[in-house]
């Protein structure tokens, strides 16, 4: 159960209660800027709604649990007060907040589907292929994967083919 006490001036004190915890929760509004702190005190659960009193030093809220109990809020700080506190304050009014609506389940998530294998790609005169992976523009290629590992012709260091017989840059004759 939650109340709400709210001056019009931006100021605003939520007060509820979660099993034996009391949360105390100030907000300050003004343009442009937003303030906000809360507090939790051991009190028990309430056994009544709270009552809140304007004190020439503050607020002054009046709970009912095991016990009654007394919370002075100045500025941004609470702290535990006796009745005597209220001398001759002010009632206000607090509203009652509706309870929080549960949030509903979340559906789980469908697992992701597995990429489609990459499509050969070709923009101008550059051309992209998986398996082997492969990319070519104009004259040059980029092999990657090949059946065949790149040869050089030991005695000059040319790239050769996996056909060739002979090295096309010096003639050596190669071994198949």
């Amino acid at each position: 159960m939650a109340y709400e006490y709210s001056d019009g001036a931006g100021q605003r004190l939520i007060l509820s209660n979660s099993g034996t915890q009391t949360y105390i929760t100030l907000t300050a509004s003004s343009a442009g800027q937003q303030q906000q702190a809360s507090q939790s005190f051991q009190t028990g659960s309430w056994t009544a709604p709270p009552e809140l009193f304007q004190t020439a030093g503050g607020l002054v809220v009046k709970l009912q649990a095991d016990r009654e109990l007394w919370l002075q809020i100045q500025g941004g700080r609470c702290s535990q007060v006796t009745a005597s506190a209220i001398g001759t304050a002010q009632p206000l009014t607090l509203r009652q907040l509706p309870d929080a609506q549960p949030m509903p389940p979340i559906t789980p998530m469908q697992p992701m589907q597995p990429m489609q294998p990459m499509q050969p790609m070709q923009m101008g005169n550059m051309s992209m292929s998986l398996e082997p992976m492969e990319m070519r523009m104009g004259n040059m290629q980029m092999r990657m994967g090949a059946a065949h590992p790149a040869r050089f012709c030991s005695q000059c260091g040319a790239s050769i083919q996996p056909d060739d017989r002979f090295c096309a840059s010096c003639g050596l004759k190669l071994e198949v």
